[in-house]
């Protein structure tokens, strides 16, 4: 049987959650209402999971995280994902999306031509919905066209996906940087 462990820490958002595994990180949660309901909603993820002290590789992500999230201009690129229990165009989908950078923007339709999908707009919205691992897979950089912010099913919808964009330094209206995912 697989061992999972998650961790609760602060950041200048709130109190997130990150479960791991033996391949890496399997979940991210963003904070909730209490720190109890971020636990209960990481929980879904991994619901056998053991509160414990992060090893140093999780103790990293936790670090860069809390950084970016304070306004440091972290890639969180090297943390190490479990994609094993996403689907494989999920997968797809969250890797193209790690690669756009702190304080920029892409559209759900730039990722999925990015992704050999041009007309899977839709599909990548909903993959990102149920992206597991929230800020490291950073969904809140994707918009609707024309660069609206839409789309974010974290506690506090639009107001935390812009919250979050603004932290990093994104300034609404810029042209988008898409063309060194394509």
């Amino acid at each position: 049987m697989q061992m999972f462990a998650y961790a609760l820490f602060e950041t200048a958002i709130g109190r997130c959650a990150l479960a791991w595994g033996p391949r890496g990180v399997i979940g991210v949660q963003l904070p909730e209402r209490s720190p109890e309901a971020t636990r209960i909603r990481l929980m879904r993820l991994c619901p056998n999971a053991e509160e414990l002290d992060p090893p140093k590789q999780i103790a990293r992500a936790i670090e860069d995280i809390s950084a970016l999230l304070r306004g440091e201009k972290k890639s969180l690129r090297a943390v190490q994902l479990d994609l094993s229990r996403v689907p494989a165009f999920n997968a797809r989908v969250y890797e193209t999306t790690r690669a756009i950078p702190p304080g920029a923007t892409r559209t759900y339709g730039e990722i999925a031509r990015a992704i050999g999908q041009p007309d899977g707009a839709r599909a990548v919205g909903q993959a990102l919905g149920r992206n597991p691992f929230a800020i490291v897979v950073p969904c809140h950089r994707v918009v609707g066209a024309d660069d609206k912010l839409v789309g974010f099913s974290a506690n506090g919808g639009i107001k935390t996906k812009l919250k979050m964009l603004k932290i990093e330094g994104w300034r609404e209206n810029e042209p988008s940087l898409f063309d060194e995912l394509a």
